[in-house]
């Protein structure tokens, strides 16, 4: 198993980790499945060792005994492990090397089009999937088959980087796939054992007091989300990269430029039979 040197080991240091501070509040009991939760951290650079099949076997099953609704199960996985298919993945979603470099990268797939066949099979209309709340049971269902998958794959001691950028040419990468109409891309991972110098260490999160809320929604004052700035500029500092947080969200919100094509999704959408009425 391959060690993370970057995280700590003692669970207070990893809370602490965590929210970029020594906690407030007491965390509770800690367990080895809580610690390895707060263990998490994205892995950029992998070992050239395969993931054997037993392994990703094991792994999409820990995606498939996640929760979907009404057991709908509307959501599959594609498995891309050859060279130039990955490549070909690589230049759609980014162009990023570290695809390329991981033994496998899983694309996790909204899919509509199996369920919807079952019902013509049978003779019956398929309406109910054209409404956009079809659509998002299928990002969910997908999201949270990713996220087992991400936690029983880092169980394991293997490294994972989820990768949004599989929705920036989302046509192009359904057709490369062979998706049929009714099913697309929500988010591709990548998986493999981590390089012993993959950089990156666990990257703090906003406060509790930002993002839980009791009874009733309130929005966080601005020493609250500027402490948390400040936090996340030591972090960056420290790997090299000088820059905050709330500069990266203004750039994401100001304008549609900053979602590299994902502006597009719901004309796509539309065209790939899920109107999202």
């Amino acid at each position: 198993m391959t060690t993370l040197a970057s995280t700590p080991t003692d669970p207070l240091d990893l809370v602490a980790a965590r929210y970029g501070e020594e906690p407030s509040v007491r965390l509770g009991t800690l367990n080895p499945t809580i610690e390895l939760l707060f263990r998490h951290r994205s892995v950029r650079q992998f070992e050239p060792t395969p993931v054997d099949e037993a392994t990703l076997t094991a792994l999409v099953a820990a995606g498939q005994s996640a929760a979907t609704s009404s057991n709908l199960q509307t959501w599959s996985v594609i498995e891309v492990r050859d060279p130039g298919h990955k490549d070909a993945v690589a230049r759609l979603a980014g162009d990023q090397d570290f695809i390329r470099e991981a033994p496998v990268f899983l694309v996790f797939i909204a899919d509509w089009a199996r369920n919807r066949l079952i019902a013509e099979h049978r003779g019956e209309p398929t309406e109910g999937v054209d409404f956009i709340d079809s659509t998002l049971v299928g990002v969910v269902d997908a999201a949270l088959a990713a996220q087992n998958t991400v936690v029983a794959a880092e169980s394991l001691g293997l490294g994972t980087v989820y990768v949004g950028a599989v929705r920036n040419h989302l046509e192009e990468l359904s057709e490369l796939l062979g998706l049929p109409a009714g099913a697309f891309p929500v988010v591709g991972l990548a998986i493999g054992y981590p390089h012993p110098e993959a950089g990156g260490s666990i990257k703090p999160r906003l406060p509790q007091s930002v993002v839980r809320h009791r009874e009733r929604y309130a929005l966080p004052d601005n020493e609250a989300l500027a402490k948390y700035d400040a936090t996340l500029h030591a972090y960056y500092r420290a790997q090299g990269e000088p820059r905050g947080w709330i500069d990266a969200v203004v750039q994401r919100v100001r304008s549609r430029l900053s979602l590299h094509g994902r502006d597009r999704i719901r004309g796509v959408l539309e065209r790939r039979g899920l109107p999202s009425r």
